[in-house]
C-alpha cells in the first residue's frame, strides 16, 4: 500500500473518529454547561420529609426533552429524569418542546430572524434529519420521544391527554403506585408555523399547552423579549384564531414569554383561563423577565395559574430559599389558590436543586412560616384542581 494512500485511510480514520467523539460528546458538553445544580441544597428535616411525602406534587415547566438523555436512566446532568422525579415524590410533570432559540438571546430584545441556537444541537444529537429544519417536526419528535418512553414503561410514566387520565394517576398513586404523570407541551406557537393543520398535529400528538411565544415574536404575536419596545406586539389574527380554538379544545394557554399587550389581549378573549408557567413576581424581584403585577393579577381573576421558577433571574436570589421567598410574595400578591411551581428544569438555568431535591423546597416553605395547607396547594394541589378542571373530557 503506498503512503499516499495509507496517508488517506489515515486522514479518515482520524475523521469519523473526530466526528464520532463530536456526536457521541458535544451535546452533553451543551447541556453541563446550560443545566447546573449549585450544591448545598439545605438538607430537609424528618418534618419536613413527613409532610414531603403526603404531598402531591405537580410541575408545570420542564425542557428535558430537548437534550438526548434517556428519562429512565438516572443521569449526573441536567435536572429532571424519572429516577429523580421519584426522588422528589413528584406527580405530575409539563414537559415542554423547545424548537427555536435565537443567538444572543437575552430578556430585553430578541430578532426574530437571528440564526437558530436550537438547530446546531438537533444535528449533534442526531435527530431525524426532518426535524433539522422544521419547527413542527421538532416538537412533534421530542414529543414521540416522551411517548415512546411511557409506552416502554407504563409503570414508570404515563401521559396525561385527559382529564381521566389525570383521575386514573392520581388514584393509582394514592395506592402507593410511583408512576408519574406526564403532560406534553410547546414551548412558544412558531412550531405550528403559521398553520392550523400543524396546531392540528400536536393535538393529536398529545399536546395540551401552548407557551404562545418564546424569546422572539412568532407568527401569533409580540414576545416578553421581542422587538416592539415595552409593550411589545399583540395578537396577530393568526393568533387570535390559534386562542379561540385553544379554548373550545380545552388546551392550556401559557402566557410566559408574551408581551404584555398580548398577555392583556388574551385575558380580554372571552372564555381564556390562561397560565403563567414560570416566571416571578415584579414587585418582588423587578426585572424583565417577570411581568408587572397587574398581568398576574388579570390571570388569577380569571381563574389562572401562576408557576414560579427556580433560578436567579426570577427570584433575584440563586438558593432554595428564595425560591420560597418568591412563592410567600406570590401568595401574599395573588391569594393561595393561585401559585405553582413552574420549575424551568433543564431549561437553559442554573438553579440551587433539582428534581430529586424538592423537600429542601417544602423546608423552605416550613421556614417561611407557610401553612401545611398553603405549601399542600402551592406544590401541587393547584395545578392538579387547575388541570382537573380544565382537561379535556
Amino acid at each position: 500500500m503506498g503512503w499516499k494512500r495509507k496517508l488517506a485511510i489515515g486522514t479518515g480514520i482520524v475523521v469519523i473518529a473526530g466526528a464520532a467523539a463530536f456526536f457521541t460528546l458535544a451535546p452533553g458538553i451543551v447541556e453541563r454547561g446550560q443545566n447546573a445544580t449549585l450544591p448545598g441544597a439545605p438538607a430537609p428535616s424528618a418534618a419536613a420529609l413527613a409532610l414531603h411525602q403526603r404531598l402531591v406534587i405537580a410541575d408545570w415547566h420542564s425542557d428535558a426533552l430537548l437534550w438526548d438523555r434517556d428519562l429512565r436512566n438516572r443521569s449526573d446532568r441536567g435536572h429532571v429524569d424519572l429516577p429523580r422525579l421519584r426522588e422528589g415524590n413528584v406527580a405530575l410533570q409539563v414537559f415542554t418542546t423547545v424548537t427555536k432559540s435565537p443567538k444572543g438571546q437575552n430578556y430585553e430584545h430578541n430578532s426574530a430572524e437571528a440564526s437558530d441556537n436550537i438547530t446546531p444541537l438537533v444535528i449533534a444529537e442526531l435527530r431525524p434529519p426532518r426535524t433539522w429544519f422544521d419547527l413542527t417536526e421538532r416538537a412533534l419528535d421530542q414529543a414521540a420521544r416522551l411517548t415512546a418512553t411511557a409506552e416502554a414503561a407504563p409503570e414508570e410514566l404515563r401521559i396525561i391527554r385527559t382529564k381521566a387520565d389525570l383521575a386514573g394517576l392520581l388514584a393509582d398513586r394514592a395506592k402507593g403506585a410511583t408512576v408519574i404523570g406526564g403532560m406534553l407541551g410547546a414551548e412558544g406557537g412558531h412550531a405550528l408555523a403559521g398553520d392550523m393543520a400543524n396546531y392540528d398535529r400536536l393535538y393529536a400528538a398529545g399536546f395540551r399547552l401552548i407557551g404562545l411565544t418564546h424569546f422572539f415574536d412568532n407568527e401569533l404575536g409580540g414576545s416578553l423579549h421581542g422587538e416592539a419596545g415595552t409593550e411589545g406586539k399583540g395578537l396577530t389574527g393568526f393568533g387570535r384564531q390559534v386562542v379561540a380554538r385553544m379554548v373550545a379544545d380545552h388546551m392550556i394557554i401559557d402566557l410566559a414569554h408574551t408581551s404584555p399587550a398580548m398577555a392583556r389581549e388574551v385575558l380580554a378573549m372571552p372564555g381564556t383561563r390562561p397560565i403563567v408557567s414560570h416566571t416571578g413576581i415584579h414587585s418582588h424581584c423587578a426585572t424583565q423577565r417577570n411581568f408587572d403585577d397587574d398581568i398576574l393579577k388579570a390571570v388569577a381573576d380569571k381563574g389562572g395559574m401562576v408557576g414560579i421558577g427556580y433560578w436567579e433571574e426570577v427570584n433575584c436570589a440563586n438558593t432554595v430559599a428564595g425560591i420560597a421567598d418568591s412563592i410567600a410574595a406570590a401568595v401574599a400578591l395573588l391569594g393561595e389558590d393561585h401559585v405553582s411551581l413552574g420549575s424551568d428544569f433543564d431549561g437553559a438555568v442554573t438553579t440551587p436543586l433539582d428534581s430529586s431535591q424538592l423537600a429542601s423546597l417544602t423546608q423552605a416553605l416550613m421556614d417561611k412560616g407557610l401553612t401545611e395547607p398553603v405549601i399542600a396547594k402551592v406544590m401541587g394541589g393547584n395545578m392538579i384542581r387547575y388541570l382537573s378542571e380544565t382537561l379535556p373530557d
